[in-house]
């Protein structure tokens, strides 16, 4: 008898004993060793599960661990390997709807496919800088719907764990990178990755921006020199300040999840002819997340704010839930 973090309703999530159901010949299981918990969790626990309230639903999809079983019509895959999983990859999305979830110690792959679904962990790569996988492809992905390149000048709103993966990757391309948050704990982390930072609450941010970055002048109004916005933090007055700031073709990518519309200034959007686009997920970005691994592995550990045993999950969430934290990992067993 295992475990399996569970969503039973708003705000009720619980921690369930759970028999996982045997693999075919098409799967394969993972000895789970490490999982992240995401802001999407938070937010599947807050609406009380996916799609509706109410609907059970298993947790956890930024999973690393060891292969324990391999179904006979699975090929490329050796039991005993370390691997991370491609959850969107997977027939039922783990953890983002489907019956399984990666917050259990066997989680069970449907139709395993190797370098797919399934990817071998680098050597010299712990479970939980692998487990990083998910949330730093998402990351990797919102910077590349940025279009951005070395020497560019990057904003990016949030340093939550995806906003600091963001840093992370811009500032590996060779960017100029502001990061903006209102914790001062991930302000920290931010700099310590390469980046400048402003602080919204103590500092005028569209000042310091232009500082930082410099200036331009478009029909007359002056514009800060920044290339391309990525909002990560979900706040709506956001869209209004980048219009603002925005020179001409300037590229703005909204990665946060609004529930609401928010407001367009769309008459000062005329002058500038900037984007606005939106980025999710990773469509392509998992295999060179997983090959950049061994490069920047102590980069990623400190993306890491804490780590807690697989029975402290409910208290992982609750961490995880703090603006002070960034990734909160839970790992299981020896790990």
């Amino acid at each position: 008898m295992g475990h399996l973090l569970t969503i039973h309703d708003v705000d009720d999530v619980r921690l369930d004993s759970y028999t996982r159901p045997d693999p075919g010949p098409k799967d394969v299981l993972v000895r789970m060793k490490a999982c992240g918990i995401c802001g999407s969790d938070l937010s599947y626990i807050k609406n009380g599960g996916i799609p509706l309230p109410g609907t059970r639903t298993a947790l956890g999809h930024e999973g690393a661990g060891e292969i324990m079983y391999v179904g006979p019509e699975v090929s490329g895959i050796e039991i005993g390997q370390p691997v991370i999983v491609n959850p969107m990859n997977t027939p039922s999305y783990i953890g983002s709807g489907g019956p399984e979830g990666a917050f259990t110690e066997e989680l069970l792959v449907r139709e395993a496919r190797a370098g797919d679904s399934i990817l071998p962990i680098p050597e010299g790569v712990s479970y939980d800088v692998a487990a990083m996988c998910e949330p730093l492809a998402v990351a990797l992905h919102g910077v590349n719907r940025a279009q951005i390149s070395a020497g560019d000048k990057l904003v990016v709103f949030g340093c939550g764990p995806i906003g600091l993966g963001m840093v992370l990757w811009a500032v590996d391309r060779g960017c100029d990178v502001i990061a903006l948050d209102l914790a001062e704990e991930r302000l920290e982390r931010a700099r310590a990755l390469g980046a400048r930072t402003v602080n919204p609450k103590t500092e005028d941010a569209d000042a310091r921006i232009k500082e930082l970055h410099g200036t331009t002048k478009v029909f007359g109004r002056e514009k800060a020199g920044t290339d391309a916005y990525i909002d990560a933090a979900g706040a709506p007055s956001i869209l209004a300040q980048v219009v603002g700031l925005a020179k001409t073709h300037a590229r703005h990518v909204i990665t946060a999840a609004y529930l609401k519309p928010i407001e367009l200034p769309a008459g000062p959007m005329l002058t500038t002819e900037m984007t606005i686009t939106t980025a999710v997920g990773y469509p392509t970005e998992f295999p060179e997340v997983v090959a950049a691994m061994p490069r920047l592995k102590d980069k990623i550990a400190a993306l890491i704010s804490h780590r807690l045993p697989f029975g402290q999950v409910i208290e992982g969430l609750k961490i995880a839930a703090t603006p002070q934290s960034a990734k909160v990992m839970i790992e299981f067993g020896e790990s």
